[in-house]
């Protein structure tokens, strides 16, 4: 007995979750009780992973019926919301990188659970070049490695770059997100895929994966969809 609480004390020093810091941690980082108590996007709008009523059947929120959005699936399995918003801004603006980690596998566990075929690879969401060189790193990309080491798809980093440097769309009324970003992203060559998944940590209007989306339209992929960690409500 004394020899397990040893080594279980030892785990706890080494290895705590990562939320509340006391609990012994899963295999990603997390307890039990603090995986629990994440604030899951039950039901949701299948192409923008808007929460919804729950009607018992997949559906669209009314904004995804009235003009439908060039990705035609989201997977996103938690809502923007505490405890899970401060890893997120604690890897997009602290550098807690190792947030990915367990960010990364919460999002791989959901899409093993919730889908029967992947895409032929994922694509992080581009920073542009000023606003990469300033935080060091690119959020997308830090969570995007991990889930495609997690399903084995490829992960295409330097396919699309982000050529127009735009203001953050968390600073702009909801009206204005979408103008911000037109010609903001460009392919640097003709991408072989049919099917592929665009990669980014949250999801607020929609506008930035929409824009992106678009982009890869264009050059003839056919079927796109978007996977996130957290889908934030926009209020404005």
């Amino acid at each position: 007995m004394n020899i397990w609480l040893n080594n279980k004390q030892v785990r706890l020093n080494i290895f705590p979750c990562l939320l509340c810091g006391t609990a012994d941690s899963n295999h990603l980082g997390i307890c039990g009780a603090c995986e629990q108590a994440l604030p899951h996007n039950f039901s949701a709008c299948r192409r923008c992973a808007l929460p919804i009523p729950d009607t018992g059947h997949a559906q669209l929120c009314g904004q995804c019926l009235a003009s439908p959005p060039t990705c035609y699936q989201a997977q996103v399995p938690y809502i923007y919301a505490a405890p899970l918003d401060a890893l997120i801004t604690g890897l997009k603006f602290r550098q807690q990188l190792y947030s990915a980690q367990l960010l990364g596998g919460l999002l791989a566990q959901h899409l093993r659970a919730n889908l029967h075929t992947y895409p032929e690879c994922i694509v992080p969401v581009p920073l542009h070049p000023h606003r990469l060189r300033e935080r060091g790193y690119n959020q997308a990309l830090e969570l995007a490695l991990p889930l495609a080491r997690s399903l084995e798809i490829g992960l295409e980093k330097n396919l699309v770059q982000r050529v127009r440097q735009t203001r953050p769309q968390s600073e702009l009324k909801l009206a204005y997100r979408g103008t911000n970003l037109r010609q903001a992203f460009q392919l640097k060559r003709s991408p072989n895929y049919r099917h592929i998944a665009l990669v980014d940590d949250v999801i607020t209007s929609g506008h930035t994966v929409n824009a992106l989306a678009q982009e890869f339209h264009r050059q003839g992929v056919e079927k796109i969809e978007v996977w996130a960690i957290a889908r934030a409500v926009c209020r404005n």
